[in-house]
């Protein structure tokens, strides 16, 4: 097939337009499906979070001690059960690992659109927008923006997991709990910059 392609220099100004165009809509279609399937397994994090604090709640603290003492083949009251519910906040945890890596390629690809349009074009870009108003520098940017709020909340909940489990007092469980629920690592503004984002490209109507 590919001797049926003729590369002059206007077609493969015109491709890459056209390309440039496309990769970043998908862009934007993929940072979308993340922070929703991102979303989902917030709440599924945070039933298993919640399942373990209740279970640590009802331990006296002479129970709190023997956990850490018992044998594995010899498990006391609940421990069996608080296990479960660390395993499957690990779950999540593994699979918001691979959101991340997921978008850490967005921003990748991002970045590789604006170094094509640079090398075209010059640093100032192009004197046109591909879309609405947003230059590609900007789109840049907000994948940027939105990959180091995800990255600085996967840290946040990597810590929660190692520390949920063996938290000495019933506040503290509640304080990354709560952590966990609100996420202050991902603002309200990242919302926004998801919506101007398909805004801009066209995946929501202006």
């Amino acid at each position: 097939m590919e001797g049926d392609f003729t590369a002059t220099s206007a077609n493969r100004k015109c491709s890459a337009v056209a390309g440039s165009t496309r990769k970043i809509k998908d862009n934007a279609a993929d940072w979308h499906n993340l922070m929703v399937r991102w979303d989902k397994l917030n709440e599924d994090g945070f039933s298993a979070a919640a399942n373990i604090v209740n279970i640590r709640l009802k331990r006296s603290p002479m129970d709190q001690w023997l956990l850490v003492d018992e044998s594995p083949s010899a498990p006391s009251d609940g421990a069996a059960e608080l296990q479960d519910e660390c395993c499957k906040l690990q779950v999540v945890i593994n699979k918001m690992v691979v959101m991340v890596t997921k978008m850490e390629c967005l921003m990748t690809s991002q970045r590789g659109v604006q170094d094509l349009e640079e090398f075209q074009f010059g640093a100032e870009g192009r004197k046109f927008p591909l879309f609405h108003s947003w230059s590609t520098k900007k789109f840049e940017e907000s994948s940027r923006l939105l990959l180091d709020y995800f990255g600085q909340e996967l840290k946040l909940k990597q810590t929660i997991l190692q520390e949920l489990a063996h938290t000495a007092t019933s506040d503290l469980c509640m304080v990354y709990l709560s952590c966990w629920l609100h996420q202050p690592f991902i603002p309200p503004q990242s919302r926004l910059t998801l919506e101007a984002l398909l805004l801009e490209t066209g995946h929501r109507p202006l």
